[in-house]
């Protein structure tokens, strides 16, 4: 199979780990270099980005934003934080309107500090944390800043303590904290009983494959592969001369005149910027000087 650079959106089925997945994806395109973008508990389904070749050294530009349908389970507290878990506490829940448990909701909405659950890939010590609550250590997690960007109470099932909510938030945010915090804000126990992730880092699940449907791809031409640069939409571009390409590709740093360049006002200075050239070919990212004057490369495709 032709191995191309860029992005395939998969449509993570549960059980799998995200290493599951680059793995079977290492061996369909016959190459090392592929990553996920973050990863997705075996337990949670949903969109899963994979980076391919070249585009594997773009992650850290894509968009981090993550959006999220889940089911908290009320009246339940586990040692996971959600059904997979040891359970370690019943509770019963308190009788509450949609409006009521929608105005609870407002603790978790904007810009929060959360603790990670203790089973999670948070570092503590140099190790994993879910490392030491296997071994059954005692430790404590930090609270942590993350932005919950929107929070939609979708459905209310009072009779079994059910809530369904659509989250979209930064990287680093666990649903499984905002169920186990909710619980306690309602004087009983939380836990999460079912998450999908249905975009991330400007993906979607609408446009994703299931790992299972690859295998029969081998003797295609990979157009389930997203180009780098589709992916890089978000950001600002600029279109590079050929003098300037040669400088690019020997990694100098590339002086403008800010009348012929910068004209924009769409265009963002202090982030990066996508590279490319009159074919609209990805060069790479770079960075503007704050006197806007000069192009400092960041990440060279095809350097000399």
């Amino acid at each position: 199979m032709e191995i191309k650079n860029g992005f395939i959106a998969i449509n993570k089925e549960k059980g799998l780990t995200s290493h599951d997945c680059v793995k079977q994806i290492r061996k369909l395109l016959g190459t090392k270099k592929v990553g996920h973008t973050g990863t997705l508990d075996p337990e949670v389904t949903g969109t899963l980005p994979i980076a391919i070749g070249s585009a594997t050294r773009f992650i850290q530009y894509l968009p981090q934003g993550k959006t999220y349908i889940g089911q908290i389970q009320l009246g339940i507290r586990t040692k996971t934080d959600d059904m997979q878990g040891e359970i370690l506490n019943k509770k019963k829940w308190p009788i509450l309107s949609n409006n009521q448990l929608d105005n609870y909701l407002n603790n978790f909405r904007g810009i929060i500090q959360q603790v990670p659950p203790k089973v999670s890939s948070v570092h503590v010590n140099g190790e994993r944390a879910y490392k030491k609550s296997l071994k059954n250590e005692e430790f404590e997690l930090h609270p942590r800043k993350v932005e919950i960007e929107e929070l939609i109470l979708k459905k209310w099932n009072q009779a079994n303590g059910i809530l369904e909510i659509k989250v979209s938030c930064s990287s680093g945010t666990y649903i499984r904290s905002i169920a186990r915090d909710l619980g306690e804000i309602l004087d009983s126990e939380g836990c999460l009983l079912n998450l999908r992730r249905v975009s991330a880092c400007g993906f979607h699940e609408k446009n994703s494959i299931k790992i299972s449907d690859l295998s029969d791809l081998k003797n295609k031409k990979t157009p389930f592969i997203i180009p780098t640069i589709s992916a890089l939409d978000h950001i600002s571009t600029l279109v590079l001369t050929n003098q300037e390409v040669n400088f690019w590709r020997t990694g100098r740093i590339i002086k403008f005149d800010t009348n012929n360049f910068f004209k924009s006002s769409t265009f963002d200075y202090k982030k990066p910027i996508k590279i490319i050239d009159h074919k609209k070919i990805l060069l790479g990212i770079g960075f503007i000087n704050e006197e806007k004057t000069k192009l400092h490369p960041k990440l060279v495709l095809n350097a000399k």
